[in-house]
């Protein structure tokens, strides 16, 4: 059940600040003309993204925004250009524009703690959107299940590559929450079959190229691999750009998640094994209606809890979708993520 306590304190404050400012006239002014017709002020939610340089953020941003709108309610967006400083410097501007929620992309899931605090402490209903804000105690925590992200990865190499075959393994930024619970789902699979990890590095602050540099290190090193697992779509295209060079495109199957375009497209083509679609306008959609709602004051139950490493925190859980040749025309072209005239452009 998502914490209520901050909304009575919230409502208290509002009241002391309205009866500071009503004015001693009765005449009209232009904030008062302002107002909607009910009188009562739209809600407002800051919203605080880590960057827009991952394809899939800019459509989670318009989803959350337009749904936000069609509640009544305003967003302001702020963009950290995958600065945690920044992050944190945007996130005291919310608090101090008096936001009534501030939905978190975490650039450091374990360095908002303390900002996370202050906003609570003012009042502020604080929402981790996609990734996990550790040891911060959010007010709810809503993202797909990226622990089965990671299963999904591992179970695709698993039944594909032979028996005792090696896997170079890239995840993504090790300051990203969802990066260690992919991890952990990828490894127990891992663990169980017979397929070998010779290589494993993470992405700092998800830079693409770092794949790009893993999968030509290997190569250079004489080192031999039937798969490479990378943490997303982007870095999955910098992994493929490597093994093109060397004509190993069609050789080492590589997965990855998002279903960004290049990667629907190398699906089709053959020169990805698969990639992992999480449906983000759903995650943006039910994420702009659960912070409205708890704006408004009303009870919310979630499906499950998630330890942040201090507090169990509320979790909205989504579920994943593995995309392969088999299922890419009715998940992705007609569940309207992608035109089919995108995915198949290099075929068509």
């Amino acid at each position: 059940m998502i914490k209520m306590h901050r909304f009575f304190r919230r409502i208290f404050s509002l009241f002391i600040v309205g009866a500071l400012l009503i004015p001693a006239g009765c005449g009209s002014s232009g904030i008062e003309a302002n107002k909607e017709p009910s009188g009562e002020q739209k809600p407002l939610i800051g919203m605080s993204f880590d960057s827009f340089l991952i394809e899939r953020w800019q459509r989670d941003r318009d989803v959350f925004v337009s749904t936000a709108s069609e509640l009544g309610a305003e967003v302001n967006v702020q963009i950290a250009n995958g600065d945690p400083k920044e992050q944190i410097s945007q996130i005291e501007y919310l608090i101090q524009k008096g936001v009534d929620a501030i939905v978190v992309v975490a650039v450091d899931c374990y360095g908002l703690a303390d900002i996370v605090k202050k906003a609570q402490d003012a009042g502020i209903y604080v929402i981790a959107y996609d990734r996990l804000v550790m040891n911060a105690n959010v007010d709810l925590y809503i993202s797909f299940d990226n622990e089965m992200v990671g299963t999904m990865m591992a179970e695709s190499l698993v039944e594909n590559i032979p028996s005792g075959g090696n896997i170079l393994s890239i995840a993504g930024s090790p300051t990203d929450q969802n990066v260690a619970q992919a991890q952990k789902g990828f490894d127990d699979v891992i663990a169980k079959s017979n397929l070998n990890v010779i290589v494993a590095e993470y992405a700092p602050n998800w830079l693409a190229e770092t794949a790009y540099n893993v999968v030509n290190k290997a190569i250079a090193d004489g080192l031999t691999f039937d798969g490479v697992r990378c943490g997303n779509d982007d870095l999955a295209s910098q992994a493929f750009l490597a093994l093109s060079e060397h004509r190993l495109a069609s050789n080492v199957k590589l997965v990855g998640q998002d279903a960004d375009l290049a990667a629907c497209q190398r699906i089709v083509e053959g020169t990805q094994l698969m990639t992992v679609y999480k449906p983000v306008e759903k995650l943006a959609k039910e994420a702009a209606e659960y912070t409205v709602r708890v704006i408004k004051g009303e009870k919310i139950e979630t499906s499950t809890t998630i330890f942040d490493g201090t507090y169990n925190v509320p979790y909205e859980k989504l579920s994943p979708i593995m995309v392969t040749r088999d299922n890419i025309d009715e998940v992705i072209i007609d569940g309207g993520f992608h035109r089919r005239e995108q995915v198949y452009l290099n075929l068509d």
